[in-house]
């Protein structure tokens, strides 16, 4: 049963993670970092539909039934007969920490939002790679028109292209958005000569009203449309593997605002610019604790609402 009456629209990748371990065995898993988010929102109870691109081929037919088992539906379109799945392959080392290499195909058809849509989240390679960028773009304004927009960069240099071309799409993609998570690691990438608290203050000036950067073992960071900031440390323990992680955070994170009436309308939309940082602390709160779950668990783990403390 749905905890929140809007539904929740995810527009981006939907693929298989190819695992390599350091002792050289593998294994698949799905993925795609939007694709996580989607499940990740719907084991806590959201109504969440998925734009995605999959191919008509083995690994889409798998692709379509794990995510339609963790309850997320598959929007029209998503399914394509003129393209193979596309796949992403993690490489961890010993630490368990992941690099990828893909192959990826991307023609994304217009985007038909769910009557009463109330967010929509996007982000990673979905958001850069052409010819599917554009609809992702056009999908985000016609979702702010009735409802709230969160986004994650989710940098992926290798297969995005040069820097400076990548950050002014990023920073057009932060003034469409509510919410923005990132990570140090994005971060370093897209502003090498910024420190985080900077970049968060930026990307506040560009109309970001929650600002989020996950700073791994050190925690997280976030700042409010206000100018306040604040941390909280980590919560890991027992960790197999990070794959996933930060998309179980993000899907936390927007699970605890939906929650709060934060996010799912142009009325939350206004409650959240005006967010103090204890109105947002519970949402942090929650992205930790699932995102401390998912590291526990080989794969892109999505906890349900009942395994959270």
């Amino acid at each position: 049963m749905s905890v929140t009456a809007p539904p929740v629209v995810v527009v981006g990748e939907l693929l298989v993670d190819i695992v390599h371990h350091p002792d050289g065995s593998s294994a698949e898993h799905v993925g795609g970092s939007p694709a996580n988010v989607a499940m990740g929102l719907a084991r806590l109870g959201h109504d969440t539909h998925l734009a995605c691109l999959v191919g008509d081929d083995e690994r889409g037919r798998m692709c379509a039934r794990h995510v339609e088992s963790t309850g997320v539906h598959l929007l029209p379109g998503s399914r394509s007969p003129e393209h193979p799945t596309s796949t992403a392959i993690a490489t961890l080392d010993d630490s368990g920490a992941a690099t990828y290499d893909f192959d990826l195909h991307w023609d994304l058809p217009p985007v038909q939002l769910p009557s009463g849509t109330g967010h929509l989240h996007t982000g990673s390679i979905g958001t850069t790679l052409e010819p599917g960028e554009a609809e992702v773009t056009a999908a985000v304004h016609r979702a702010r028109a009735g409802g709230t927009v969160s986004y994650d960069p989710n940098a992926r240099p290798t297969i995005m292209g040069e820097v400076e071309t990548v950050r002014p799409r990023v920073e057009e993609l932060v003034g469409l958005a509510d919410v923005v998570k990132c990570s140090e690691d994005d971060l370093a990438w897209l502003y090498p000569d910024e420190a985080p608290s900077a970049v968060m203050a930026r990307w506040a000036a560009l109309g970001a009203s929650l600002v989020v950067v996950t700073l791994g073992g050190d925690g997280v960071a976030w700042r409010t449309a206000s100018g306040e900031d604040d941390r909280e440390p980590a919560r890991v323990r027992d960790v197999v593997d990070t794959v996933g992680a930060g998309d179980s955070f993000m899907a936390g994170l927007l699970s605890g605002l939906l929650d709060a009436g934060l996010l799912g309308s142009t009325d939350a939309r206004g409650r959240l610019a005006a967010a103090t940082l204890a109105d947002v602390r519970p949402a942090v709160e929650r992205a930790l604790a699932t995102s401390g779950l998912t590291v526990r668990h080989a794969g892109a783990y999505a906890p349900t609402r009942e395994e959270l403390p």
